[in-house]
């Protein structure tokens, strides 16, 4: 059964870090391209990271220079840190996958995690 749980979502102060990490089951994770979305109250979801299978990586450009997307191939997991956090980064983060190339839009993802919850607040 493929599943993927993600984890690490906090409360946080404006300048701190996080790590999130997603972990997968059921399938091999370095296979596919993943990415991290996130999606904040009122707004639509949005692309934040992502890497492929040749472990090529990309990001939102709000977030170029702060978050950092690595992949574990040992343990089936790939991570986000995010560093200089701000409260405009406050969101749900889900990780997603799918085979082939990277995509922008969350439409073109088959796996889903059920999300963490990542509140930027002082």
């Amino acid at each position: 059964q493929v599943q993927l749980v993600e984890s690490g979502g906090d409360l946080v102060q404006p300048g701190g870090s996080l790590r999130l990490a997603c972990a997968a089951s059921g399938f091999t994770l370095h296979y596919y391209t993943t990415a991290w979305f996130r999606q904040a109250p009122g707004k639509e979801r949005e692309g934040v990271s992502y890497i492929n299978r040749n472990g090529y990586t990309n990001y939102a450009d709000s977030v170029k220079g702060r978050f950092t997307i690595s992949r574990d191939n040992a343990k089936n997991m790939v991570y986000l840190q995010m560093n200089s956090l701000k409260p405009e980064d406050t969101a749900v983060y889900y990780c997603a996958t799918r085979i082939g190339a990277l995509r922008a839009s969350p439409a073109h993802y088959d796996y889903w995690g059920q999300g963490t919850q990542v509140t930027v607040s002082s």
